[in-house]
């Protein structure tokens, strides 16, 4: 039987077929949409009931890897698409008939809150939201509302989410970035439209499953699928510089450029440097795993471990495309060149909430023994 992983390395050469045509257009190809919904990739994490694999979260890092391999828009497309599905709550148990399709992408965002006003039989939702990451692909938009009750906002829940079809959200054309241009993280709207009671789910309550993948806390399951598209891009960057230095000359220059020493110098560190965060980052994630299968509860030194980790990481990937563009020169600047693309797709990922450098020196507060700043240790 073929493994998921292994269908996500299969469908490297369609990946790498449409990236041009991802970056170019900004959004996802939706041939390359329908193959991840057809191999189940989207489903990865998801219960079994709902067509899911139930992956646990080292085979999810190594998946997105894959696919970020291949290309970082689409390493981050799967990621956010995977990120829905595994983390909407209460796993659709009054409104499954929404995702009978297996071919049902989700997309979604928390960037924004918008307005659920509470009325006979369900809610009318309004609001814009920012950052959808495939949202041209999917056929609900996942859209993070707070609930209005005779038009006083109520305080419980916070935000939960409400489920929208296609057709009755509006895309607005707003991802004019340079990095990851083919994730298609456009703006939506939604204007007064008509939500029914069960096609409402609170994502801040417990589900009444009691999985390792319902215990696992939010916060550190955003962190190590950022992680894995770094990683993608990281090893993809190192792929090309391989390809590069056994084959340019340089101008002026009577050898090939891996006969320079400083060339040796740069991919000896930029090896190291990402074995040795991926290797963390997966070790870390496999403890913590271990934690909630066993229904321990989660130290706050390796939730701080953890989330140091992936931030680090963030940066290494990043430090690694900076040292071979820097080693192979103005190649790496040519727009054919894929490390033109790369270059800018790893700056993006260093810049996410969920792996941004504050997280280290919250970590290191944790670990000496003070209250966590940011949420993603207060989660």
């Amino acid at each position: 039987m073929t493994t998921m992983l292994e269908r996500a390395v299969e469908l490297g050469p369609l990946i790498r077929q449409y990236a041009d045509q991802a970056d170019r257009e900004r959004r996802l190809a939706p041939e390359v949409a329908t193959a991840f919904a057809t191999s189940g990739l989207y489903r990865l994490p998801a219960p079994k009931k709902f067509g899911g694999a139930e992956a646990d979260p080292m085979i999810q890092v190594q998946v997105i890897e894959a696919v970020a391999r291949a290309d970082g828009s689409a390493g981050w497309n799967l990621m956010i698409g995977i990120e829905h599905f595994a983390m909407i709550k209460p796993d659709f148990l009054w409104c499954d008939e929404l995702i009978a399709d297996p071919h049902i992408v989700i997309s979604g965002s928390t960037a924004a809150t918008g307005r659920a006003d509470r009325v006979e039989g369900g809610y009318r939702v309004s609001g814009k939201w920012q950052f959808a990451s495939g949202v041209h692909n999917s056929r609900l938009f996942a859209a993070t509302v707070a609930i209005y009750d005779d038009g006083k906002k109520q305080s419980y829940p916070p935000r939960i989410y409400a489920l929208i079809k296609d057709g009755d959200f509006d895309i607005i054309d707003a991802w004019q970035v340079g990095g990851m241009r083919g994730s298609g993280s456009h703006d939506v709207v939604v204007n007064d439209v008509f939500v029914p009671e069960g096609h409402i789910m609170d994502h801040t309550a417990h589900t009444s499953s009691d999985t390792p993948h319902a215990r696992f806390p939010p916060a550190p399951r955003l962190s190590y699928n950022k992680a894995a598209v770094a990683f993608g891009i990281a090893r993809h960057a190192l792929d090309e510089f391989y390809v590069i230095a056994l084959q340019k000359k340089p101008r002026f220059s009577a050898s090939k450029l891996h006969t320079r020493p400083f060339v040796q110098d740069a991919v000896a560190r930029a090896e190291i440097r990402l074995r040795a965060s991926r290797a963390l980052v997966l070790e870390l994630t496999e403890t913590l795993w271990r934690c909630v299968c066993e229904k321990n509860e989660i130290p706050s030194d390796q939730r701080a471990l953890f989330h140091i980790a992936c931030s680090d990481s963030a940066q290494a990937c990043a430090e690694v495309v900076d040292l071979v563009c820097e080693a192979v020169g103005t190649t790496a600047n040519e727009l054919d060149s894929p490390l033109e693309r790369i270059a800018r797709d790893a700056r993006v990922v260093r810049q996410h909430i969920t792996v941004a450098p504050q997280h280290i020196i919250d970590g290191g507060r944790v670990l000496l023994g003070l209250e966590p700043n940011e949420v993603m240790l207060r989660d």
